[in-house]
């Protein structure tokens, strides 16, 4: 008598699209973040110089963010708790920020959480409770 192989954790299509919606929208944000305000001079300079937008805000929080490597241990927790319990939620938390740290110069604790996601789909995925 063969045992029933565990069902892998794999996303449904619909999570999926989901899922490329987040990831597409965390590297869309992060790329206009980094190039239209962080690496534009003009911008910088008068984010730094004390105006107040939206954009000069969000600038002076994602330097904060950048400076305590925020994406990169976030994107890396989720990717980790998800390796021990997968979870939709916990693979959106993940890919958004480990999007963010990529683009952000992140790119070490990021890159982990990515390699994490990729092994969380070799995982059983949850009983139904």
């Amino acid at each position: 008598m063969t045992q029933m192989q565990p069902r892998l954790f794999l996303p449904t299509p619909r999570q999926t699209h989901w899922l490329l919606v987040i990831g597409f929208l965390a590297l869309g944000e992060a790329l206009y973040l980094r190039y239209l305000a962080i690496e534009h001079a003009t911008v910088a300079l008068a984010c730094q110089a004390g105006l107040e937008t939206w954009l000069c805000t969000t600038f002076r929080l994602v330097i904060v963010l950048f400076n305590h490597s925020a994406f990169g241990w976030i994107a890396l927790a989720a990717a980790l708790l998800n390796l021990l319990r997968p979870s939709i939620v916990l693979v959106s938390i993940a890919l958004a920020a480990a999007g963010f740290g990529l683009v952000l110069h992140n790119a070490d604790l990021s890159g982990l959480a990515v390699a994490l996601l990729v092994f969380s789909l070799a995982r059983p995925a949850p009983a139904p409770e």
